[in-house]
């Protein structure tokens, strides 16, 4: 069985190859950046993961370390009159109730919040002595305290994965839907269901499982996504191509669609380093959609293809085609492991691990130009003053504000992680 990626590597900066789609020459923007919060990596937290935002500017987030006892956090930051930001801890997991989460939040219509962590829960037969990772809510008291709920313990084996790496998403039902990247009947994963009952309990289903170092993909560890007609997308790490330079595949874009019986089918959207020198990237991250149907994600955070792109999965007459709107080249970028999101303007925005002057990072914009081309622009330059290492999606606000997170901070700098704001 494949090994699991880190999330982050360094690495030197190659050569960038040559592009098919010619691009604007990269700008520099006049954003501004702010350190919100500088977690300690003691009981606040530390390493956190991606941001939510809710209807009163609240930030909610997830920290992988740190908490009463290093297993993790959940945490709330708190706008307050002056411009200065609080942090609540929420809770802070001890093992059975969940450990380093990987991943951020999502929260319904009560306000309750939702993720997984990698670890925790009963023992398992792969990783005993910290448990095969859980499905977690966290419920608002009158009082502003929360109260923690395990939704599901994850149990590893043939009809079961482990470690979940991705966030959950919502159907219209409240049913829960994410990917754990190892086990299942191939070893390699699966993309799960958590079926909400009237009772308040929780039931697991198993959609697809991935079938092993082959054409379907293999490990996942992104968020999955529905369209409008209920089937759902996401990524795989590796399988597909298993001629790439990586021996385990270079990864996949899929679609699984329901069928009666509550069976699900997968279709493969995209084999990626399907092209010449990976031209198309490889290890591809989390997809989101635009208005038209179009998918956006990012790959990269690898020495197989230069350090990364941005890129588009189009539908025309039942086949998808990419495009690759941006290729990092290292010196602007290297390593987009977070995905993108976008604003009503279709602007993609993102943050790469690495790279950079220091590399330590960038946060960047892409804007659609004239002629079908894209406009690279470098928003920050991370250089560990405090923040480096941005890992996760940016979230967006009503006035045009990104936020986002670092995974850790520079040498000196006396933190393990940001919470940051880029007012393009």
């Amino acid at each position: 069985m494949p090994q699991k990626k880190s999330s982050f590597k360094l690495r030197p900066i190659l050569a960038v190859l040559t592009m098919t789609l010619m691009l604007p020459l990269t700008a520099w923007g006049a954003s501004t950046f702010k350190v919100l919060y500088k977690f300690t990596g003691g009981a606040d937290g530390g390493s956190p993961n991606g941001l939510i935002i809710d209807k009163f500017g609240n930030l909610y987030g997830t920290t992988s370390a740190g908490g009463a006892t290093g297993k993790g956090t959940v945490f709330k930051l708190e706008p307050l009159p002056g411009g200065t930001w609080q942090e609540t801890v929420l809770h802070s997991f001890g093992g059975r109730d969940g450990a380093s989460p990987a991943a951020g939040l999502v929260s319904d219509a009560s306000g309750n919040l939702y993720g997984t962590t990698a670890q925790g829960g009963p023992p398992c037969p792969y990783v005993s002595s910290v448990g095969c990772g859980v499905v977690f809510k966290l419920k608002p008291r009158p009082d502003g305290t929360w109260r923690e709920s395990v939704l599901y313990s994850f149990k590893g084996g043939a009809s079961d994965g482990y470690d979940p790496q991705a966030g959950l998403t919502f159907d219209h039902a409240g049913n829960l839907y994410g990917t754990t990247p190892l086990d299942g009947s191939g070893g390699v994963g699966d993309v799960f269901q958590l079926k909400r009952n009237s009772n308040g309990t929780w039931t697991e289903n198993i959609l697809y499982m991935f079938s092993g170092l082959g054409p379907d993909g293999a490990i996942p560890t992104s968020t999955v996504v529905f369209d409008a007609a209920g089937n759902l997308y996401g990524t795989t790490n590796n399988g597909g191509n298993m001629n790439c330079p990586d021996q385990f595949g270079c990864g996949v874009a899929f679609k699984l669609t329901p069928d009666p019986g509550e069976s699900w089918s997968e279709r493969v959207l995209h084999i990626f380093c399907s092209k010449a020198g990976c031209a198309d990237g490889v290890y591809p991250n989390a997809m989101i959609f635009d208005n038209a149907g179009n998918l956006y994600g990012t790959s990269g955070n690898n020495s197989l293809n230069s350090d990364g792109t941005v890129f588009r999965l189009s539908e025309s007459g039942g086949s998808w085609s990419e495009d690759v709107l941006y290729r990092f080249d290292g010196t602007h970028g290297s390593g987009p492991i977070g995905g993108v999101v976008s604003d009503a303007a279709g602007n993609l925005y993102g943050t790469t691990c690495c790279g950079g002057s220091a590399n330590d990072g960038v946060a960047f914009k892409l804007s659609p130009s004239v002629g079908g081309t894209w406009k690279y622009t470098v928003l920050h330059v991370f250089q560990g003053k405090p923040g480096r290492y941005p890992a996760a999606a940016l979230v967006l606000d009503g006035a045009g504000h990104l936020y986002g997170t670092t995974q850790s901070c520079g040498s000196g700098a006396k933190c393990m992680g940001v919470v940051f704001e880029i007012t393009p």
